[in-house]
């Protein structure tokens, strides 16, 4: 069997968005991948900096609305947990609301509100009532997430999307274009793995500030 590239996600991020929807046009073409979750939001937290002691997945849903970053926690912590809710489908399950809800967000702007959630996973062809009963079980999911966070530190992610190649390398891929078609998508993720395992040891490609990338 082979073995998956794991993918770390926050749907916040549109960089991440781009980077599911190059993986998701990579699986068609055979290639395998796993969605795992990373918060930025938990990331980024300011009780974080030195040692790990807040965690998103101890925050109420029912917080007030925070300020500078923090307003993005409960729109975050809601699309995660529903995001582990459709994985209890299945993983082409998972796939199609992952895509639905990023597109939702970051093509149409619509904000990540449960109306939003129930909407993508109509448009994911989930079995409402078996997602409605997975969201109930809210201790469950936040036991899912937590794991995929607690994951996603011994990695040392920071940012995404990150991918984690089956033989070890990870890094975070930056994405400021989309794309959907297979043979620009394999020739971007083709580039990606040349990099990240070049005995040459590259490890920073930021580009100068005044030299953007160029455009298609």
């Amino acid at each position: 069997m082979t073995r998956a590239t794991e993918l770390y996600f926050d749907f916040l991020c549109p960089y991440a968005w781009r980077g599911v929807e190059l993986a998701a046009v990579l699986k068609t073409e055979g290639e395998a991948f796993t969605l795992r979750h990373y918060s930025l939001v938990e990331g980024n937290h300011e009780g974080n900096a030195k040692e790990l002691t807040w965690r998103v997945t101890d925050q109420s849903l029912d917080a007030p609305d925070g300020e500078g970053y923090m307003k993005y926690l409960k729109p975050g912590l809601r699309a995660f947990l529903a995001s582990h809710a459709a994985a209890r489908q299945g993983e082409s399950a998972h796939w199609a609301f992952t895509l639905a809800l990023f597109r939702a967000h970051h093509e149409r702007r619509e904000p990540l509100t449960n109306e939003t959630i129930q909407a993508a996973a109509q448009e994911a062809g989930l079995d409402l009532n078996a997602f409605a009963h997975a969201l109930a079980d809210e201790a469950t999911r936040r036991a899912e997430l937590r794991a995929d966070l607690d994951a996603a530190l011994e990695v040392g992610v920071f940012g995404t999307p990150t991918f984690v190649l089956p033989t070890g390398e990870a890094a975070y891929y930056r994405f400021e274009t989309l794309t959907r078609e297979p043979a620009q998508a394999r020739h971007w993720w083709d580039l990606y793995r040349t990099v990240l395992t070049s005995e040459a040891g590259i490890g920073t490609i930021k580009r100068a500030k005044n030299r953007p990338a160029r455009r298609p």
